[in-house]
């Protein structure tokens, strides 16, 4: 079964889609730094770009996400660029003196947030492939002042973070935009000290999505036609080594699904109806085992 996981359809080559994705997430970040207003509000090109459509960074769409307070602290200019679909810091149970890796860490929200929970003694690293992302990461940790934080260029299928040497990784709406899942879960397997923890939201579906979405780069691009089948995802995981995997289904309403349908271009009619059902957010838990456990 591991060998059908996550491998996009013959046509879309695995760079193709890497660069379709940096290229549509680099017109998002370029658009922010200039005019910074949500990533969720409708582009100069008339599309959206985001798992959680709203209309700004103060909507209850955006604060729903976070479980944590400290969101409401973030000024403006960092929030207006969300991508997210959940709360990965919260998920996390982050400790004072951690050290925390996000995986395509985009403007930074999330890795502000852990920062603060880990405090001057723990650390963060947030990777992502996008320069104009880590252009715009830069910019909110020198408005922030955040020390304790180090943006860094990188794929998330090759991490550019040592061997056993980070205690948490999270992530927020990303994993699921790789073309190669597996070999994600396999760097953060690597990287993560014995007895560390995945803490991910990502998008999953239960049960296959229709072809023509599958194969859409636009679809990948915006983290519908990407994202990995549930029972898949978690045996993605466990293959990589990891113990004690917990996935909890955040559904998403209708609206939030017509949304991004129509930002995408794709009918909800007739086979798109199954979007309904099929596509949701998740809450990932799971644990490296301890040196003792291996």
């Amino acid at each position: 079964m591991s060998e059908k996981i996550a491998l996009p359809p013959k046509n879309v080559q695995e760079e193709d889609i890497r660069s379709a994705v940096r290229e549509h997430y680099g017109q998002i970040a370029e658009q922010n730094i200039s005019n910074p207003v949500s990533c969720c509000s409708p582009q100069s090109d008339g599309s959206g770009g985001c798992c959680t459509p709203g209309d700004g960074p103060a909507t209850d769409d955006f604060i729903r996400l976070y479980e944590t307070p400290e969101v409401m602290n973030l000024p403006v200019e960092v929030t207006a660029l969300s991508l997210g679909c959940g709360d990965p810091v919260t998920l996390a149970s982050l400790d004072a003196g951690l050290i925390v890796l996000d995986l395509g860490s985009g403007g930074g929200i999330d890795c502000f947030l852990a920062a603060k929970q880990v405090g001057p003694q723990g650390f963060v690293i947030g990777v992502d492939m996008t320069p104009q992302m880590l252009e715009k990461a830069r910019r909110n940790q020198a408005r922030l002042g955040a020390k304790n934080v180090d943006f860094q260029l990188g794929e998330i299928e090759h991490l550019p973070v040592a061997d056993s040497s980070v205690d948490v990784i999270i992530s927020n709406c990303v994993i699921n935009l790789s073309p190669d899942k597996p070999q994600v879960f396999r760097e953060a397997f690597r990287v993560l000290k014995p007895g560390g923890r995945l803490a991910v939201s990502d998008i999953v579906t239960d049960g296959p999505l229709p072809p023509d979405i599958k194969s859409s780069l636009s679809a990948w691009a915006g983290c519908i036609a990407g994202a990995m089948d549930a029972r898949d995802y978690i045996e993605a995981i466990a293959e990589a080594g990891f113990q004690d995997i917990e996935l909890t289904p955040v559904f998403m309403d209708k609206a939030v699904i017509d949304e991004a349908a129509a930002q995408l271009d794709i009918d909800v009619t007739g086979d798109g109806e199954s979007l309904y059902q099929a596509v949701y957010s998740a809450k990932v838990r799971a644990i490296k085992p301890s040196i003792q456990d291996q």
